[in-house]
């Protein structure tokens, strides 16, 4: 069984995985840049200094577009 139980190790070690359960600091997802790929945390807008919209949607930092709202699904988070 040395074989089987070395690629099992090394298929579960090279699986990225989302935290199991998000902490409980209020984050109800994240907001995306669908142009640069730049994900920041709702409850981070704030303290990364983004400007917002009128709406008060924030601006990505390296565009200057507006993001897109992506809600965290169940207890994981918005990845």
């Amino acid at each position: 069984m040395g074989i089987l139980d070395t690629v099992t190790d090394i298929m579960g070690e090279s699986t990225q995985r989302a935290p199991e359960t998000a902490g409980d600091d209020g984050s109800k997802g994240s907001y995306w840049c669908d142009d640069c790929g730049v994900r920041v945390r709702d409850v981070e807008v704030d303290a990364e200094g983004l400007d917002r919209d009128e709406e008060g949607t924030p601006a990505c930092p390296d565009c200057g577009d507006s993001m897109r709202f992506e809600r965290a699904s169940g207890s994981g988070c918005a990845c």
